[in-house]
């Protein structure tokens, strides 16, 4: 597959913490056959960003997005990730890597989350 997306999260060592992630993972996938679905950890758990991003790439990725599931832009996001990011553009030069925004910086996310507070 030609396109590719990682779902990057903090991690975490209780199970339960990487279902919901898991489950986004599976909707895109059942909606976008075409494109190629992976979930990335910073710390804590497994794959991490370099091996799920080589796993696409060995699978024929030549762009690969990077969504941040963060609600807020720390310093993982601000600081950590773009240096991953780049780690990736020097392993695979041939590859996109497009990095986008932390989900929480979406005005759409917020907009729901305030919709389900209210219900």
């Amino acid at each position: 597959m030609a396109r590719a997306v990682i779902l990057f999260g903090h991690g975490s060592r209780d199970p339960l913490w990487r279902l919901p992630m898991e489950t986004v993972a599976a909707r895109l996938r059942a909606q976008h056959p075409e494109v190629a679905v992976r979930c990335a950890y910073l710390e804590l758990d497994a794959p991490d960003l370099a091996t799920a991003a080589s796993d696409l790439v060995a699978g024929g990725a030549r762009q690969v997005t990077i969504l941040p599931m963060f609600l807020g832009t720390g310093r993982h996001a601000r600081e950590d990730l773009p240096l991953l990011v780049r780690q990736l553009e020097a392993a695979h030069p041939d590859v996109a890597f497009v990095l986008q925004k932390a989900v929480g910086e979406d005005g759409r996310v917020l907009d729901l989350i305030a919709k389900i507070a209210l219900e």
